[in-house]
């Protein structure tokens, strides 16, 4: 490892499933750490949130990223516009043109970015011809930049992997696309971690792309059989098909996985395209992680064992994407926006805060919403053919909740331990939403539970779909504030709480 020597490098992205990662391992190399994020507050919760300065760093904006990039010796580029909407290629070119200026200008000793692995004589992708584009512009930048290329990425909480367990888990028999054909080379999410701390100790005038990969050359197909083995399931049957288009195979991930169709889209199309690392000279400059590079299967058992131990560090859908809106909260000092609607509900709960803040923070993935449970699923179904999230992205931990996490089609958007939970709607809806689930206390000293859905519309699209949901309301909204509270006095009285079920007895409808 290099002599890090106490030196400040930035980390853009901080809040993603790689930069999440990343800080930690830069941490333990002796490196200080600025971490940059679009919003700071999305930082607090991680373990290693007082070790790191936190920095405000939109990758789109100049004047943000000339003071993120200050006196910094190292800085690394993890951010991708895939799944924020739009033109995501146009808004990765802007992006990486307005950090390689500032890092140009704040004499920046080195970039690191981490891409993807790019086929000979094939047509790429768009995704991939995107993180290409960005490569070269930093590569062109005037700052010395080390660009590492690979192709999946196998580790617990990854988009690919994601894609991976839910093909494999739920559908023993699958007709898939010409694709499952394709040749790749995954890699363990531990030995991209390594490689991204060693290069920034590399020589300061090397500016060029090194592959990485992993020990295993084999098919879509056989990384599912593989999977399919070391998770203990029986052999998968899979039919390819030639008629089965990019488009369509997203839709049909999006629905079988918790990746939406927007991303899942992106990723589908980059499986067509051969991506075998075509050299290995990373070694002449970073030795082998110790132990040698990690196999497909070990790096499988690591990242489900995470899975199962509930163990995710980070998770794709925490990452935020450059342009993606960050419009003010309605209980911002200058927030102004016409008509904001709220469904406002307070009730005594016979139970601790204490208790009552253990039900409200386990919300959401396997744990349910705690009211007419088809309904939601309906709900989420109909958001997904949409494009949106839908309710398959589940929760990261069904224990433990930080600022920025995805919990279904929310985001937690703030956190007061033991007060408040706000979420953040993510579905398709005409407007702006938020859920905030808090405790209080009254004066007579019991526990209050107050729940409170907003939602400020965009046009007259957005009034209509209020008022055609607001008859619902009462058995939506109602029932969960009902269902929660009766969840927290059984937990208060030592009953088992089932999800969908409170006490034993079926939650309201």
């Amino acid at each position: 490892m290099p002599d890090t020597n106490g030196r400040l490098v930035l980390v853009t992205g901080a809040t993603g499933y790689i930069g999440g990662r990343l800080v930690p391992e830069l941490l333990r190399a002796g490196y200080r750490v600025r971490a940059g994020t679009r919003t700071v507050g999305s930082l607090r919760d991680h373990p290693w949130y007082g070790e790191v300065e936190p920095v405000q760093a939109d990758v789109l904006d100049a004047g943000q990223m000339r003071e993120a990039l200050d006196r910094v010796d190292v800085a690394y580029y993890l951010v991708h516009a895939i799944g924020g909407g739009g033109d995501f290629e146009e808004t990765d070119r802007r992006a990486a043109r307005v950090f390689g200026a500032a890092a140009r200008g704040a004499d920046v000793r080195r970039v690191v970015y981490l891409g993807g692995l790019l086929p000979e004589d094939e047509k790429l992708s768009r995704h991939l011809r995107s993180r290409a584009e960005v490569g070269e512009i930093l590569l062109a930048s005037g700052v010395p930049t080390v660009v590492l290329q690979a192709a999946v990425i196998i580790g617990s909480g990854g988009a690919s992997f994601e894609m991976l367990r839910y093909l494999t888990e739920r559908l023993p028999v699958m007709v898939t696309p010409t694709w499952v054909d394709t040749r790749i080379q995954p890699i363990a999410i531990r030995d991209v971690l390594y490689y991204l701390v060693a290069v920034a100790g590399v020589p300061d005038e090397l500016n060029r792309t090194f592959d990485i990969g992993g020990h295993d050359v084999l098919t879509y197909r056989e990384m599912m059989q593989r999977y399919a083995h070391v998770s203990g399931l029986p052999r998968r049957r899979i039919v390819r098909v030639p008629v089965l288009t990019p488009r369509l195979s997203s839709h049909w991930v999006g629905l079988v996985t918790p990746v939406p169709a927007g991303i899942a889209k992106p990723l589908v199309e980059s499986l067509r395209n051969t991506v075998v690392c075509d050299e290995h000279d990373i070694a002449a400059y970073v030795p082998d992680p110790p132990g040698g590079l990690t196999g497909l299967d070990r790096a499988l058992e690591l990242a489900l064992k995470r899975v199962r131990d509930h163990d995710v560090a980070t998770h794709w859908s925490s990452a935020e994407m450059p342009g993606a809106p960050s419009d003010p909260l309605p209980t911002d000092p200058d927030w102004a926006g016409g008509s904001l609607y709220v469904d406002d509900r307070s009730c005594v709960v016979d139970a601790s805060p204490e208790a009552l803040w253990r039900v409200i923070v386990g919300i959401g993935g396997q744990n349910g919403w705690y009211s007419w449970p088809l309904a939601w699923r309906v709900r989420g179904l109909l958001d997904r053919l949409s494009g949106g999230p839908g309710l398959r992205r589940g929760r990261r931990s069904p224990t433990a909740l930080y600022t920025g996490d995805a919990v279904d089609w929310w985001r937690v958007e703030e956190i007061d331990e033991g007060r408040l939970l706000r979420l953040r709607a993510e579905m398709r809806v005409p407007g702006l939403a938020w859920l905030d689930l808090s405790v209080q206390r009254d004066e007579q000293g019991r526990t209050v539970f107050r729940q409170r859905a907003l939602f400020h519309p965009r046009g007259l699209v957005g009034q209509a779909y209020w008022w055609s949901v607001t008859p619902f309301h009462g058995v939506v909204f109602g029932g969960m504030q009902r269902n929660i509270a009766r969840a927290a006095a059984a937990a208060e009285a030592g009953a088992t709480v089932v999800p969908g079920r409170v006490g034993g007895a079926p939650v309201d409808r």
